[in-house]
């Protein structure tokens, strides 16, 4: 009934909820997809993974109308998550660091648990950006403009970080990463 009076005051009867159904589909279709590259970004900390999402689907939210007209949503959806993990690395206190054991699964990725449990325990050694370089590199796919465009930084930076978090990463695993990716 509210929807129903607002909509007569103003004229607008179904914009609006046209808009919040466009929103909702958008939000089911990539929720999956910003979970799984959340649970990379927090090295399968599940509880502040859903926390990003939450909040990037809330900044979203409030900015649909605009964001309705920008070529691709769902990049700027992945922008939107990394920006705000890096804000909350940035809030975080540097010594702080979650407990307990990483969960079996992060989606359907891989099929061997142990060489899963061992990329995301080298992930989270890796720092907050360095972390977000490689997630949107390697995971996401994207190139280094997009990197650098969604990490705020210039192209130079994205592929310094690069070079180091994959050097970080080969040095973490060692020969580890071959035992376990020969299984």
């Amino acid at each position: 009934m509210r929807r129903t009076v607002w909509a007569v005051r103003t004229g607008r009867t179904g914009e609006r909820s046209s808009r919040e159904d466009d929103f909702k589909e958008f939000a089911v279709g990539r929720t999956h997809h910003l979970f799984r590259s959340a649970c990379l970004l927090t090295s399968g900390d599940t509880h502040l993974a859903e926390d990003l999402v939450q909040e990037t689907l809330g900044r979203m939210y409030a900015r649909w109308g605009r964001i309705a007209r920008i070529d691709n949503p769902a990049g700027y959806a992945q922008t939107v998550l990394v920006r705000a993990f890096l804000t909350h690395q940035r809030r975080r206190s540097a010594t702080e660091r979650p407990l307990g054991v990483l969960p079996d699964a992060v989606g359907d990725a891989a099929d061997d648990p142990a060489l899963r449990v061992a990329l995301l325990d080298a992930l989270g050694r890796l720092t907050a950006k360095d972390r977000a370089v490689v997630v949107l590199r390697y995971w996401e796919d994207r190139s280094i403009e997009e990197t650098a465009d969604a990490m705020n930084s210039s192209s130079a930076a994205v592929r310094t970080r690069s070079v180091r978090a994959l050097a970080k990463l080969r040095q973490e695993l060692g020969g580890r990463f071959t035992e376990l990716a020969d299984h």
